[in-house]
């Protein structure tokens, strides 16, 4: 009969706790305050309320109340919005955001345990309303705007208040665990070893346990219960929750026992005090060794904020013209401002050397040992540390547009990321703590219906010991840990990671493709040779191409006008140009321009029309091989000697000057010293490596040969590079696409993994998953060998995790009893429980010191070249290798590829052309649709249309 009851007791309860915690929870309606929607939300043991419903598109204002202190509700992080806030105890917190579309938006504490749900409904669309100015391409790119908010950017002193919460609370643990210690020391030492050793009576004496354990249970073990209690009442239950479910079970029986034995059998009379003390004590020794440990996994973020100076000596010229030097506070810094750098000081913002001379250490943000030398005309990092040299320098960028600002808000971006394989972890938590309690419910039925005498006994311990060895910290800490300690170990390496689903997939890239200038070579191209046509003067030649390349910025052209600046040759503004994508520069001057160059007047006072660019931009205006001339055999000896300089290596850019070649420049760029031992790195670990880009074959084959590149695709247009990446997709590979220019944003964007190289433009940079502050190549391999030990860590702590709670359950319930007769005792259970989160922090924390063994790439398939080139609708170049009398270009696009290029549009802010249907973003604006090749070049015209167009 009291079988049978038992068993209608437990399914009652177990509907009841099913109920109770998956249940759809009631959201609660935030409040307009000015237009804003507002929700004050209490952090106590939980989120309160935990469900929130705002309107989409419109922003919100959420105010954190935090009534409590505590490692584990000190933060709250939004992975849809990259939001790590602090929360200080004791105080209120505020953040702001807009939800750019209907949807959940979940966020939850900085160790994963607390959560709550955000919950946007269909509302205003952005825009439509007074109080807000988003855009449909932000839509798009929800991410974007909040980088940018003060959530992300936290201050020193917001990590200060962390550092020192998360003090005091080991402070107020440990005196804690002294108060549990001495005070258990007495009832734990009877209990295990008076069998044994004689011990004085009056300890065994039950109520005199009681006395020792009530400090331990209501002062040492308060902040357990207090937080478990308060997550159970949330619906929100974690691990406090188990131990205090469990201690207050093994508690009330001891008290029974002691108070009114006569209720229970004679041989159901022994009290657990010592196990309540025991696993209490554990308990808090545990979470002092944990939080001890988790101190270090910010050390990346607190190291990259002290490189930070405080000072900066500022140079100032008063009205007398006398210079004076002035020390003040960094912040006050303005871009313009000259500073003054003493030796063996720290640059306090990034900037432009103006006159001095020394080398600086800059691997506090690019990973790399070797000083570097800094002269005149260089750039300079902030936070550096000047070496013995004297340096001044002009500010550039302050405040939060420094790269160690931007290196600061990676890192934490990436930190407060989630990566794919944590959502495992997630949902399995969700139901984990229910799903405890039910089986220590029906631990306790089986022991009570089929386990001996006394059955009542043996179920009570048995549940307490399933409800302490169960251990969902470890879940929940098994890969934000190693995320957290991954990027920061990539930090100091040079190695920024935009979120942890980057760092997860680098991985498993078993392709990678380079674009030449600047990723593989030094990107400082200077000119080396020049060779001109018939009656043509060498000055007029390099004057002509330098006055038509003056405004842009590639690094061909600035090749070409610093060779015109060392020869003092005067630049002529053009009266119209036109740069064209992947060729070069068509140029007009006016009539009489470079008459003093010039052999022969202008004809008939024409305008001068000026080309320079490469074979393909001459081949496309009718310059075939100066076929015009009388002088073809000279003529064509001009494209003789380009070739054999493009089988040296050399760049070749052509001049034509109204309509007639004009001669040929050699521009050479070295490789970067690592590229080398970068792809030899590469190719050892089994990854394919492609090198793109736009030179002619002679001198892409010389430098793919020179660093060892698997492939070489040379003479191609910038946008067919994210066609390539597309192509590669399609056969099935994981593409990496590392490149530092504008026209390689597409193709980074289109790449599963796109590496930036740090030195290049910011739209690179911002359509990146991965930036190498240094430049330099080997820091990719170096992405990826830490990618596949983070990867390693976390699935090694995730098995221990599985593993912990998978054997210690069964276990704690009784699997063993009737094999060994043995039953875990509710301490043993308590001690493991306590160690198992510490042992996955001190596993996660190996990865700082983890040796990045290469480990082969296992089933890439090799890349079909011929269908790739197919794909993109290019013609293969070893082809055209054979063919004869193309002298111009070696890849040509067939008919209906020229067809679908009409289709394209021009990016207004970078030149780059594009297909609309597959750009980043558009914009409307007066009456006409402009597509951008990123959200980068959006926003520059979000922020004057006009200056755009008009430029």
């Amino acid at each position: 009969m009291s079988s049978t009851l038992v068993l209608i007791a437990a399914l009652v309860i177990t509907a009841g706790i099913i109920w109770y915690f998956f249940a759809p929870k009631k959201a609660a309606r935030a409040k307009e305050e000015d237009g804003v929607q507002t929700v004050r939300i209490t952090v106590k043991g939980g989120y309160s309320p935990q469900l929130i419903q705002v309107q989409a598109g419109r922003p919100v204002k959420l105010v954190f109340d935090r009534q409590e202190s505590g490692e584990c509700s000190s933060h709250v992080v939004f992975n849809d919005f990259n939001i790590d806030k602090t929360l200080p105890a004791f105080q209120t917190s505020t953040i702001q955001l807009t939800p750019p579309k209907a949807g959940d938006y979940p966020f939850a504490c900085g160790m994963n345990m607390l959560h709550g749900m955000l919950r946007a409904t269909d509302g205003p669309r952005a825009g439509d309303t007074a109080d807000s100015t988003r855009t449909e391409a932000d839509e798009a790119v929800p991410n974007q705007e909040q980088r940018n908010q003060g959530q992300i950017n936290q201050s020193q002193e917001d990590q200060g208040e962390a550092d020192q919460e998360r003090t005091a609370e080991i402070r107020d643990l440990t005196r804690r665990f002294i108060v549990a210690l001495i005070f258990t020391l007495p009832v734990f030492i009877p209990a295990m070893f008076g069998m044994f050793i004689p011990m004085p009576r009056i300890l065994m004496n039950p109520w005199v346990q009681l006395v020792l354990i009530l400090p331990v249970m209501f002062y040492a073990g308060w902040p357990i219960h207090r937080t478990g209690w308060l997550a159970l009442a949330h619906r929100t239950p974690e691990m406090n929750s188990l131990v205090a479910l469990g201690t207050a079970t093994a508690f009330l029986y001891s008290l029974v026992v002691t108070i009114a034995p006569q209720l229970l059998p004679v041989g159901s009379r022994e009290p657990y005090y010592e196990a309540v003390g025991t696993i209490i004590t554990l308990m808090i020794l545990g979470q002092i060794l944990e939080a001890r440990a988790r101190r270090g996994t910010g050390d990346a973020i607190r190291a990259l904020v002290g490189l930070r100076p405080k000072t900066a000596t500022v140079v100032r010229t008063d009205q007398d013209g006398m210079e004076t030097t002035r020390e003040i506070p960094v912040d006050d810094v303005a871009v313009g401002d000259v500073i003054q750098v003493h030796p063996g000081e720290k640059l306090p913002v990034d900037g432009q050397v103006i006159s001095g001379s020394s080398s600086v250490d800059e691997s506090m943000v690019t990973g790399e040992p070797m000083p570097v030398l800094k002269q005149e005309g260089d750039s300079l990092v902030g936070a550096t540390v000047n070496g013995t040299g004297s340096l001044r320098y002009r500010a550039t960028q302050v405040g939060q547009d420094t790269v160690l600002a931007q290196i600061i808000r990676l890192v934490r971006t990436a930190q407060t990321s989630k990566a794919p394989i944590q959502k495992l972890a997630d949902r399995i938590s969700s139901i984990f703590i229910p799903g405890v309690i039910l089986v220590a419910l029906w631990t306790f039925v089986v022991w009570w219906v089929f386990g001996p005498m006394p059955r009542g006994v043996y179920g009570i311990v048995a549940a307490v010991s399933v409800l302490v060895i169960a251990c969902p910290c470890a879940l929940g800490l098994a890969t934000p840990l190693s995320v957290t300690i991954g990027t920061g170990r990539g930090a100091r390496a040079g190695v920024l990671y935009r979120s942890a689903e980057a760092l997860q997939g680098a991985h498993d890239v078993d392709t990678v493709v380079l674009d030449k200038t600047g990723t593989i070579t030094q990107g400082r191209p200077e000119l080396a040779d020049v060779l001109t046509a018939p009656g043509v003067d060498g000055r007029l030649l390099i004057r002509a191409a330098a006055s038509a390349e003056s405004n842009s910025e590639h690094p061909l052209a600035q090749a070409i006008v610093q060779a015109a600046k060392d020869r003092n040759l005067a630049m002529v503004q053009a009266d119209g140009f036109d740069s064209v994508t992947g060729e070069g520069i068509d140029a007009t001057f006016p009539p009489g321009s470079f008459q003093e160059d010039r052999a022969e007047g202008p004809r008939n006072g024409d305008a001068i029309h000026v080309l320079v660019g490469n074979r393909r931009l001459l081949e496309g205006k009718g310059i075939e091989s100066g076929a015009e001339r009388s002088d073809h055999a000279d003529t064509q000896s001009l494209f003789d000697t380009a070739r054999s300089w493009e089988d040296q290596g050399r760049t070749t850019i052509f001049v034509a000057i109204d309509g007639l070649p004009a001669g040929v420049l050699a521009v050479t760029d070295q490789v970067k010293p690592g590229s080398r031992q970068a792809i030899h790195d590469l190719n050892e670990r089994g990854i394919q490596t492609i090198m793109l880009t736009g030179d002619n074959q002679g001198t892409a084959e010389k430098v793919g040969g020179q660093v060892g590149v698997n492939r070489v695709v040379a003479q191609i247009h910038p946008e067919d590079k994210a066609g390539i990446v597309k192509a590669l997709q399609a056969q099935g590979h994981k593409v990496a696409m590392i490149g530092d220019g504008i026209n390689d944003a597409p193709a980074l964007a289109q790449a599963d993994l796109g590496m930036a190289i740090g030195t290049g433009t910011d739209v690179a940079i911002e359509s990146a998953d991965v930036t190498l502050v240094s430049g330099d190549l080997n820091a990719a391999v170096k992405a990826i060998d830490l990618s596949a030990a983070t990867m390693r860590n976390i699935h090694q702590n995730l098995w221990f995790a599985f593993g912990y709670n998978g054997l210690g359950i069964p276990i704690a319930a009784g699997l063993l009893y009737p094999f060994t007769g043995l039953l875990l005792n509710p301490m043993i259970a308590g001690a493991a429980m306590a160690f198992s989160s510490l042992s996955v922090v001190l596993n996660a924390n190996r990865l700082r010191r983890t040796p990045l063994r290469a480990r082969p790439v296992k089933g890439a398939t090799p890349i079909d070249m011929d269908a790739l080139t197919t794909d993109i609708n290019i013609s293969d170049h070893q082809e055209h290798n054979q063919e004869k009398g193309h002298e111009m270009g070696l890849f040509h696009r067939h008919d209906d590829n020229q067809q679908n290029q009409s289709a394209k549009v021009t990016d207004p802010v970078c030149g780059m052309t594009i297909d609309p249907d597959t750009a980043a973003a558009k914009r409307d604006y007066q009456g006409n649709t402009y597509y951008f090749c990123s959200q980068n070049c959006a926003d520059t015209f979000d922020k004057d249309p006009e200056k755009v167009l008009n430029k």
